[in-house]
């Protein structure tokens, strides 16, 4: 067995037997399989695709490459929630402190930015001093004492998929079924969780395009969970403009600190409110949605998310003072309007433009190395939806230096779409798939 063979096979539309793909897996984390053999095989899965058995074979793998946490000391149902990527996406910062605040546990694991959209652990970095990097007793006692805690895979956890989501960002293999679902659900697991929602993004800017590829992952990702036995629910969720007004890390963190304030964008309340009451009703605090909604909504605009939100900052290394003082963020050194040469409405705003544009600046990754700036980034001042009027502010983009700012302005423009009436209003939350 070789990895030219493997990958010929794979390459030729074959299913991998078990062996196979932990020769490539186990192989890859050994230092035996170089990174463009596994880069090769990626891109094979990634045209061939992969049967429901190789999918949680390569789950299992992932997961049995590294350890498994027992949490069994915390009492209460383990219950995070992960996001399929997407643009502006800082939801993950608002829906554990509401969960948390209401009585869930959320150990969540999270990642790094992959391609046009931003990471969770990448933004959270943003506040001066936070940490993200703790090993897994130390991930444990936070989520005892705060009730909530956000760290990256420590080098025992998953690291196979650790290895594997570098490479998948810089090699075009993201928006691989098969690969996400190996991806999420081997960290997730390794967590030892007791429950998982899913946020499957769909639409432009997000990796599933249409609606229908959402549902097969959707389907995909809680058909393996069961089978490995975890308990998950997905929600599918639309990703045709940015989540919010923000896109960029350090701007992002500020905006969560408002949604928490309750004084938010509309879509970051209704769209983290809607996870925290999923996550709330698998962990069984409340029966049924409506009641979890309710205690979600209480945590929120009573200030106790916002209180978890700080003691999490605190515990984590990173400073508090943020969340009274968002000033204390980095702070681009440009900042530049972007204006509109037209009348009309805006009626959508292209999220997949924004994303690389914003990554151009670098709040995201081109390649595995590259270091992140955590000032950079987009705000949007004319929402979908607004009237505008020609030489009326679009957007601001928050770069490094004028000519970064200059090289993005065109692509900013370009991403706004004008009409002439008002677009009709469509619901955040696509379906729910349990």
């Amino acid at each position: 067995m070789t990895a030219y063979e493997i990958i010929h096979s794979k390459r030729s539309g074959a299913a991998l037997s078990r062996d196979e793909i932990a020769f490539m897996v186990d192989g890859y984390l050994a230092g035996e399989v170089a990174d463009y053999q596994m880069a090769a095989f990626l891109m094979a899965v990634y045209f061939r695709g992969m049967s429901d058995r190789e999918t949680e074979d390569l789950t299992r793998i992932m997961l049995a490459s590294g350890i498994v946490l027992d949490l069994s000391r915390l009492e209460g149902a383990k219950v995070d929630k992960h996001s399929t990527g997407g643009v502006g996406d800082k939801l993950s910062l608002v829906v554990a402190p509401v969960a948390a605040a209401a009585g869930v546990l959320v150990p969540m694991i999270s990642g790094r930015g992959l391609g046009h959209t931003g990471g969770t652990l990448d933004k959270l970095e943003s506040i001066p001093g936070m940490r993200t990097d703790f090993a897994p007793d130390a991930f444990v006692r936070l989520v005892e004492e705060v009730g909530m805690a956000i760290v990256g895979q420590s080098p025992e956890m998953a690291p196979a998929d650790r290895k594997m989501y570098a490479l998948r960002d810089v090699t075009a293999t993201v928006e691989c079924a098969p690969l996400i679902v190996g991806s999420i659900l081997s960290k997730k697991l390794a967590a030892g969780l007791d429950a998982l929602v899913l946020d499957v993004k769909v639409g432009r800017g997000a990796f599933m395009k249409q609606v229908e590829e959402g549902r097969t992952l959707a389907r995909l990702l809680i058909s393996t969970a069961s089978r490995l036995g975890l308990r998950a629910s997905a929600v599918l969720t639309k990703m045709e403009s940015p989540i919010g007004r923000t896109v960029g890390n350090a701007l992002e963190v500020a905006e969560s600190i408002d949604a928490l304030r309750g004084s938010g964008p509309d879509d970051v309340r209704e769209t983290s409110l809607e996870l925290a009451s999923r996550m709330i009703v698998l962990a069984g605090v409340e029966p049924s949605i409506e009641p979890a909604r309710r205690r979600s909504e209480a945590a929120l605009d009573s200030g106790d998310a916002l209180q978890v939100f700080s003691q999490f900052v605190e515990a984590q290394g990173g400073d508090p003072r943020v969340v009274d003082d968002p000033g204390r963020l980095p702070q681009a050194a440009v900042t530049e309007d972007v204006v509109s040469d037209r009348d009309g409405w805006i009626v959508g705003i292209d999220a997949l433009e924004i994303g690389l544009a914003s990554t151009a600046l670098g709040a995201g990754r081109t390649t595995v190395g590259d270091e992140i700036d955590p000032s950079v980034g987009i705000v949007i001042s004319s929402p979908t939806g607004s009237e505008v009027a020609s030489g009326d502010r679009l957007a601001v983009i928050h770069a490094e230096t004028s000519g970064r700012a200059e090289q993005a302005r065109d692509r900013v423009a370009a991403a706004f779409r004008f009409g002439g009436a008002p677009p009709a209003s469509s619901p955040c939350v696509i379906d729910v798939l349990e």
